[in-house]
């Protein structure tokens, strides 16, 4: 008879395993199907065949044909820099219009610089996106990549997204498919979740039950987990969501309370950060009262449009609010927009901007159409420049063009159509200047201050004329540092995404009182020195309306 094997020859290599580390039947026994596949190297790296494949050469979902800013125009653009700008934007922008450029720039089919990997690269930008609260782009970015292709920090980035856009078993295939280290709490839970979808329903309540009874977690969050987790199935044991405890919102518990229809108590609904209120503006499981009172905010930092802002509140006159504050502003908007009488209208658009608390602007950019729609006569100067500002957060510059005849010289709504004007070759003389400084009643001067850095942007003002304004506003356009050396740069070579990211990076803070004249007067110099002219006019004005 043979002798057994001993030695270096009683376990041998079989098929790629090594077969001193196999677990016992009892380990097995224990193994999820993951765990197993994982195991025995049958655990799948993708979820689309082979031919089907995209390639990381140009990701992105905006295309140049669409309005996306050119592919290639990073590509030979020092990775450093590029890392750099979109690492530091981690702020949301100040601009409405700044926020619209930067997501169209990061929206966009591009290649990724040279010596960058463009995983690396795509994680960059979903990152910049989600704090912007731009999450459905952030989704639509990460879905144009293969989940093979991903790396554990684009999967975490992507599972961010795809929370922040409630879609939570959008983010199964990052969480079944890509390797990573993570064990957090959050982790276990999606992973129980994406589970009981895959067919292990039960194994997924046990492994969230044992979540819950570790402590890791607030009760609330392993519960909405165990309730979302139950609907992959039969339905199985009833799962009741108690609030009582609960003092604030996080993401995760908003987003599975939208997903599962699970209404919020109002005291934690009222109590919403800004960028929870973002994202309720854009959830579309929400009632329309809910979602309107995140539409201020969105509207202001450039997610809503204009339109988007008035479909909701139609939505809600046409259903019926109740006797909300949100029904009554939704008849005071149409009645700026349809009214017959003129007059009747500019009260009804008045009415809309009261009570705005800190998102004025919000409600400027749900009347730019009404705003745009009453004549420009004498008989409204007084409330020309914030209609003209109205206009301008939307971009009909020529529709506020209209009232050129009808603003004073040197007032606000001036001073905009001065900025705003498409085609104005004049230079903007000292005594227009002048005036509008007279009249200036803005803390510090701050919209002068705005007002000359634009239009010596736009190339709106002769060097004497930015010389002397400067010294009477004590402030110095000139002067260098890193960022203004990089953004120079940048327009030097006509580079306009490069000068998109590195705006955005200027840009950043939570009011305009963190925006210096001198970097408006690069952002805006650059935007228009690459073909953004028309950015960087809505910008200035943007600047001038809200300093």
């Amino acid at each position: 008879m043979q002798a057994l094997p001993t030695g270096e020859d009683a376990a041998p290599a079989v098929a790629g395993f090594d077969l001193t580390k196999l677990p016992t039947l009892e380990e097995l026994e224990e193994m999820s199907t993951d765990e197993l596949d994982d195991f025995l190297g049958l655990k799948p790296s993708a979820d689309i065949p082979a031919a089907a494949r995209r390639s990381m050469e140009r990701a992105g979902v905006l295309a140049t044909s669409e309005g996306g800013l050119p592919g290639g125009s990073l590509a030979k653009q020092p990775a450093a820099l590029v890392r750099a700008a979109l690492k530091g934007t981690n702020k949301p922008m100040v601009s409405r219009w700044g926020h619209i450029l930067l997501r169209r720039a990061l929206a966009s089919r591009l290649a990724a610089p040279e010596g960058m990997d463009p995983v690396e690269f795509a994680t960059l930008r979903v990152r910049t996106l989600n704090m912007m609260g731009e999450y459905s782009v952030a989704r639509a970015l990460v879905q144009d990549i293969d989940t093979a292709n991903y790396s554990p920090a684009l999967a975490a980035a992507a599972i961010d997204a795809y929370i922040g856009t409630a879609d939570i078993v959008g983010a199964c295939p990052a969480v079944r498919l890509v390797r990573t280290d993570r064990e957090d709490a959050q982790w276990k839970m999606l992973s129980g979740i994406c589970a009981a979808f895959a067919g292990e329903e039960t194994r997924a309540q046990n492994d969230l039950r044992r979540l819950q009874n570790s402590g890791q977690m607030a009760a609330i969050d392993v519960l909405l987990a165990q309730r979302f987790a139950g609907a992959a199935g039969t339905g199985g044991k009833a799962v009741t969501i108690e609030w009582d405890d609960v003092s604030d919102i996080t993401p995760w518990r908003f987003a599975l309370a939208n997903a599962l229809s699970e209404p919020v108590p109002e005291g934690l609904i009222d109590d919403l950060t800004p960028a929870l209120l973002k994202s309720a503006a854009v959830t579309p499981a929400l009632p329309f009262l809910q979602r309107v009172a995140g539409s201020d905010v969105a509207g202001q930092s450039g997610i809503l449009s204009a339109s988007a802002m008035v479909d909701l509140y139609g939505q809600i006159h046409a259903e019926g609010g109740g006797d909300s504050d949100a029904a009554t502003r939704a008849a005071r908007l149409r009645e700026a927009y349809v009214g017959t009488d003129p007059a009747a209208r500019l009260a009804a658009i008045r009415d809309v901007w009261s009570d705005a608390g800190g998102f004025a602007y919000g409600r400027m950019v749900l009347t730019a159409y009404a705003a745009a729609r009453l004549p420009a006569q004498e008989d409204f100067s007084d409330d020309a420049g914030e209609l003209i500002a109205s206009m301008l957060s939307a971009g009909l510059d020529r529709d506020a063009m209209l009232w050129a005849n009808v603003v004073e010289q040197g007032s606000v709504g001036w001073a905009l159509l001065a900025i705003a004007a498409p085609n104005r070759r004049q230079a903007v003389t000292d005594g227009e200047m002048d005036n509008f400084l007279d009249d200036d009643g803005s803390s510090g001067q701050r919209k002068s201050r705005m007002l000359l850095a634009g239009l010596a942007g736009l190339g709106r003002l002769d060097q004497a004329t930015i010389n002397e304004y400067s010294g009477k506003l004590s402030i110095s356009l000139g002067g260098e540092t890193r960022w203004t050396r990089a953004i120079d740069g940048a327009a030097r070579v006509g580079n306009p995404t490069l000068v998109a990211l590195l705006a955005g990076l200027g840009m950043q803070g939570d009011s305009w009182d963190r925006m210096t004249a001198r970097h408006l007067f690069h952002i805006v110099s650059s935007l228009r020195r690459v073909g953004l002219e028309a950015e960087a006019r809505m910008i200035a004005a943007e600047a001038v309306a809200r300093a």
